[in-house]
């Protein structure tokens, strides 16, 4: 008899694109099945708060705040270079001018609110808003400046706004590792064998979508709504990645200093326990 596990990740098409085959059972699991649950990112973090899911996808700066019920998988998260937040504001600017002034963030335990106030102290009059309603409310000057995520990247030009500051690239820069964003968790109470098999079955589902795009597309298709189809796949290019099938050595060091980072800082709290389920 199957068993079967709660599963949440985004309607973004990365995550539909990376779990479809898992979760319409194309590929094989060990015998489980998944119940899947469909999130914006910020949902998706505060329901990993209350430990509510047993595989889900998370923010690393939320990670940061649930490692003692949750470990880190090594693949089916996002992670790479040039895919950063990107701070953009109705009129030109700099960053200085920011200061003390209303700055939209997708929500305070996402990454993208984590490298805000790692990169300037002084940013600190922020406002959480999902991650689509922020370019309307900027365009509606609600706020002097706000961190889009997603595909708002390739679309924040097209609203009239202007990038200040690629949070990506910032990273990138001062730390010379590519950018965390988000990764896929697994309770702590989860046996290792059901564990080991998650983690293959996500990889393997990565493949299949990757040799068989048109088996997953309306089901990326379905959920990306109102996305118009280069977009969608620019989208896909961009956040799907090798390290999405493994963190390998680069991706951990990388996910490692980013919380270590956030502990310096007093932005999360410090854990003992493994950083990883496997």
């Amino acid at each position: 008899m199957a068993q079967h596990l709660t599963l949440g990740y985004s309607p973004c098409p990365n995550d539909t694109f990376i779990f479809a085959a898992l979760v319409h059972a194309q590929v094989p699991c060990a015998g489980l099945r998944f119940s899947e649950r469909l999130e914006d990112v910020e949902t998706l973090n505060r329901l990993a708060l209350t430990a509510t899911l047993d595989i889900t996808k998370i923010s690393y700066h939320a990670f940061g705040h649930v490692r003692e019920h949750y470990a880190l998988l090594r693949s089916g998260g996002a992670l790479g270079r040039g895919c950063g937040p990107l701070l953009v504001a109705p009129k030109p600017c700099d960053l200085a001018a920011l200061r003390g002034q209303p700055i939209l963030i997708p929500g305070e335990m996402t990454t993208a609110s984590l490298l805000l106030q790692l990169c300037d102290r002084g940013l600190r009059n922020l406002r959480s808003l999902p991650f689509d309603q922020i370019m309307p409310a900027l365009q509606r000057g609600e706020a002097a400046a706000g961190v889009i995520i997603h595909e708002s990247r390739f679309t924040f030009a097209a609203h009239g706004l202007h990038q200040v500051l690629d949070l990506g690239q910032w990273w990138e820069q001062t730390s010379g590792l590519p950018i965390p964003l988000g990764g896929i968790l697994a309770r702590r109470t989860l046996a290792r064998p059901m564990v080991a098999a998650v983690e293959e079955g996500i990889r393997a589902s990565i493949e299949f979508a990757r040799a068989h795009p048109a088996k997953v597309a309306a089901y990326i298709r379905n959920h990306a709504q109102e996305m118009a189809e280069e977009v969608t796949a620019q989208h896909i290019a961009l956040y799907v990645n090798d390290f999405s099938l493994d963190l390998g050595a680069e991706g951990e060091h990388a996910v490692r200093y980013l919380l270590q980072q956030a502990e310096v800082r007093g932005i999360i709290p410090p854990c003992e326990k493994p950083l990883f389920a496997l």
